[in-house]
């Protein structure tokens, strides 16, 4: 580092003087008349020192640790007023300064703040007690500082008894905000409010839930602590660990504090990112500390010490990581730095700070640039009044712009001039060279509405007395072998959000990201936290979201259930899926084959139509009821084949309330037909009086079909209008959605199929007793076969649909009433067909004959029995009785004779033969 040596006037005279405080005039750091004075209060030293002799007695001491960073606020300060009394602001009205260094202790602040108290041309700076202190002249009409909130709290308190305007570029406990506590703080900064929200911010976007915190043990850092902590909770982000340390290194216990603090760093393995708010000596001690003992983390900055050259100089910082933290927006502050470039030109009389600032240059002008910067913190003012002025004095020309920080010299200029406007607005009426001519608290009021133009852009303060203001993000990063440090983004404090100039800055920010600090690991999508007995909620275990819930999001508190019912997702799933809809569609390969099935069966009920018809004069034909009886069966079995179709693709409502009243009212019709004809078999062939007078009463062709089809219309109707069948989402799949048709009331279904049952159960009957016809011609056989397999088709089928769910449910039914329909139709007309095509010598008026006499022969004796008139009333008659007239022979003049076992014979006159067998081929012929 360059050296630029110039000989600067020695003002050493009467050096006893220079550092202690004999009179209050002494107790000024740095002074300037005007016509309205300006207080300013800072921390230019990092400590005071304490005696250790006992007792301890009420003395203001000398203080340790020049801070260059606040000397420079002080000269922003001075540079400041003079701007200003050199411009046309003020109308020729002069500012004044008096500044006072607080050594970072409340006490000497405090005593400070007495004096700006203190009643002006006062000779004895006494302070007034009044009731009302409205016409009160103080010494100072507003005050700019403190650097420390902990300070600003006290300071503000003692203010506001006169309510003096105390503007701070440096305080940002979130308390300052409180207008009730104080009533007369303003600062140029946002509070930590937003502060360690773009912290907590940072950490979130970062991915880092598991950090430490170390703060000092005084106001500023506890508020700041508290805020960050409730920040922290709001962005889920844990605490491991915090450590505070002592607020001052007078503090007998800081460096054990210290070495406490790292321990815990390097025993947290996990935590790999640190959260800093302290002081900038207090970091300098820390870090030292932790490169002695190789600890390399992210560190991340609070705005009092984001932008400090003596700590970013320390050898070896690149050690301990990466250093990310949050500064205030900076200005234009070009003019100050041509301040300091002339300011060994300035004169010293008035300006102890300047003073013991040559005085340290020239302590400490022999070494390199970090120990010189060192060495100058390290001196105390009883150092230097050892130097007895025979050293000459330097003056280093770049080492105080090497050590600007910008955000707070921008800061410190605004408040001087946010001050100055406000005065301003005052003076417009006002002779303000008169230092009576406006009281504090007139000016405290004129602050609130004061608007200043910063590059410009208007700013000014909001109702809790800040200025709302970004942030820049700085990131320490060496370029060059040195560490600089950048600004890698801007943070929008009121909207909270980062702005990156460029892709380069963005990829600074994305290679924080590859850092963890984390208690448990990332949940990945498809899993969600479970909280484990740790006290901290960042610390858990991963686990899978059970079946339809989803996370698609890492580290998710919980799964969120797929929104309703049409979607789905499986375990340790990230998105819900759609549900596949099912249905017995036209392309599935047991739909095609039912449809073929059916199909069939139309082509086979058209082709005994065709046939029926081309042998409509033929006797089997005839006797199987004609071809009008036969069409409409046939008719019937048709419409049941087609109901099939209603069954398959998409269900729709149309064809839900179609399907079952299609299929019933034809099923009815074609049971109603084979009824009358299993009727008019058993008339034929019934020789009991009583029953021919029966089934002649019932036997109404038109009127029974027409009755029991009709009774099925009815009940389908009431179903469609009462409970009508709807097409249903089927749910009960995890996966699928089986569109259905849901029949609406399962009694009306059953109430359908139970009344065809029952029309099939008597058709059953009837055709039962009359089984025994002719073989070639014996309907009643096959319609009895045909009942039987449709009852043995519905009975497999109600236990069968009541278990099977799933789009083949519909096909359960058609294959019911496929095999039922088939059934019936085959028994039914198959037969006659094969007579007709293959047996063709029997479908003629002579076989038929032939097989009407061959069959009445056999049944006359069984017919005439059945006419006897007996004498006996015994009931067990005709159990007994056997047949003794088979045969012509057997009758004597055409009587027969019967006789009971164990009884006399018995005689009757009975049906001659010759008249039975003519009876019964009548009854054949006619069926």
């Amino acid at each position: 580092m360059a050296l630029v040596i110039f000989l600067v006037p020695c003002f050493v005279v009467g050096m006893d003087m220079a550092f202690s405080c004999q009179d209050a005039d002494d107790f000024v750091g740095a002074s300037s008349p005007g016509d309205i004075i300006i207080g300013g209060l800072f921390a230019v030293h990092s400590e005071m020192l304490h005696p250790d002799e006992e007792p301890i007695k009420p003395v203001i001491q000398n203080c340790a640790g020049f801070e260059i960073q606040v000397f420079l606020q002080t000269l922003a300060m001075i540079h400041a007023i003079e701007t200003i009394n050199n411009s046309t602001l003020l109308s020729g009205v002069t500012l004044g300064y008096e500044i006072y260094d607080t050594c970072a202790e409340v006490t000497k602040a405090m005593a400070s703040a007495l004096r700006f108290l203190s009643k002006f041309n006062s000779s004895e700076n006494a302070v007034e007690f009044k009731c009302n202190y409205s016409d009160y002249i103080p010494r100072v009409k507003a005050v700019t500082g403190a650097s420390y909130s902990e300070v600003s709290m006290a300071v503000s308190r003692l203010l506001a008894l006169q309510l003096i305007p105390q503007v701070s570029p440096a305080s940002s406990a979130e308390i300052l905000s409180d207008k009730i506590r104080f009533p007369s703080f303003f600062r140029t900064i946002p509070s930590d409010f937003h502060q360690t929200r773009a912290m907590t911010h940072l950490i979130y976007e970062s991915g880092w839930n598991w950090i430490g915190v170390i703060a000092t043990d005084d106001d500023n850092g506890r508020f700041a602590l508290e805020s960050f902590g409730v920040q922290a909770m709001v962005n889920n982000v844990c605490i491991a660990f915090k450590e505070m340390l002592p607020a001052y290194l007078s503090d007998s216990t800081f460096h054990t504090k210290v070495d406490q603090a790292i321990e815990k760093i390097v025993k947290e393995t996990g935590v790999n990112v640190i959260v800093v708010f302290m002081r900038q000596f207090h970091v300098l001690k820390l870090f030292k500390k932790a490169i002695e003992r190789n600890v390399n983390k992210i560190w991340i900055a609070s705005d009092n010490w984001s932008a400090a050259v003596k700590i970013s100089t320390i050898p070896n910082i690149r050690q301990l990581g990466t250093v990310v933290g949050f500064g205030f927006k900076s200005g234009d502050i070009s003019s100050f730095q041509e301040f300091l470039r002339n300011l060994h030109e300035k004169p010293t009389e008035n300006n102890k700070f300047l003073r013991e600032y040559i005085m340290l240059l020239s302590v400490c002008a022999h070494l390199e640039y970090h120990d010189f910067q060192t060495c100058i913190a390290n001196q105390s003012q009883d150092d230097l009044l050892e130097n007895d002025g025979s050293k000459p004095q330097f003056w280093r020309d770049d080492f105080l712009n090497a050590n600007v920080e910008p955000g707070f010299i921008h800061r410190t200029m605004l408040a001087v001039y946010a001050i100055a406007h406000a005065i301003k607005r005052q003076c417009k009426d006002r002779n303000c060279k008169d230092p009576s001519a406006f009281t504090p608290w007139e000016l405290l009021e004129e602050l609130k509405h004061v608007t200043v133009i910063d590059a410009d852009k208007e700013v000014k303060f909001d109702s809790n007395g800040d200025m709302s203001t970004s942030y820049d993000v700085l990131l320490w990063k060496e370029i060059d072998g040195h560490m600089e440090i950048t600004t890698m983004a801007e943070y929008d404090a009121e909207k909270g959000g980062f702005i990156f100039e460029n892709e380069e800055k963005k990829k600074d920010f994305l290679a924080l990201k590859k850092v963890q600090s984390t208690c448990s690991q990332h949940c990945r999508p498809g899993q969600v936290k479970k909280v484990t007995e740790s006290p901290h909620t960042c610390c858990y275990e991963c686990v899978y979201c059970p079946e339809n819930h989803y996370s698609n999001q890492t580290d998710m508190d919980f799964c969120h259930r797929c929104n309703n019912k049409t979607y789905w997702a499986p375990i340790n799933s990230t998105t819900c899926y759609r549900k596949t809809i099912y249905f017995l569609a036209w392309t599935d390969w047991f739909a095609i084959f039912l449809l073929f099935l059916s199909a069939f069966g139309i082509v086979l009920v058209l082709s005994i139509c065709v046939i029926f018809t081309k042998n409509l004069d033929t006797p089997v034909v005839k006797a199987s009821g004609g071809l009008t009886v036969c069409y409409i069966i046939l008719f019937s079995h048709f419409l049941i084949f087609l109901s099939t179709v209603f069954f398959i693709d998409v269900p729709t409502e149309f064809k839900c309330k179609t399907r079952q009243a299609l299929f019933g009212i034809s099923f009815t019709l074609c049971i109603s037909c084979i009824l009358i004809k299993s009727l008019k078999i058993l008339l034929a062939f019934s020789f009991d009086p009583k029953l021919q007078n029966f089934l002649k009463c019932m036997y109404k062709p038109i009127p029974t079909v027409v009755t029991c089809t009709g009774i099925q219309v009815i009940i389908c109707t009431s179903w469609l209008i009462f409970r009508t069948p709807f097409v249903n989402q089927n749910f009960s799949m995890p996966r699928a959605i089986i569109l259905e048709c849901n029949e609406g009331s399962i009694v009306a279904f059953g109430i359908m199929l139970g009344y065809i049952s029952a029309l099939a159960f008597i058709c059953f009957i009837f055709a039962f007793k009359g089984r025994k016809l002719p073989e070639n011609y014996n309907e009643a056989k096959f319609i009895t076969f045909g009942m039987l397999i449709y009852f043995i088709a519905w009975i497999v089928f109600i236990p069968v649909y009541a278990t099977t769910f799933g789009k083949y449910l519909p096909a359960v039914e058609i294959i019911v009433v496929l095999i039922s329909n088939y059934g019936i139709l085959c028994c039914t007309f198959l037969p006659k067909c094969y007579i007709i095509i293959y047996k063709q010598e029997s479908n003629t008026k002579s076989a038929f004959l032939k097989m009407v006499y061959t069959y009445s022969s056999k049944s006359a004796g069984s017919v005439a029995v059945s006419q006897v008139s007996l004498d006996s009333k015994s009931s067990s008659l005709q159990a007994t009785i056997t047949d003794s007239c088979k045969t012509e022979n057997d009758s004597v003049n055409g009587i027969c004779h019967f006789q009971v076992p164990g009884q006399p014979l018995i005689k009757g006159k009975v049906l001659p033969i010759n008249a039975a067998r003519t009876m019964v081929r009548k009854r054949v012929a006619s069926i």
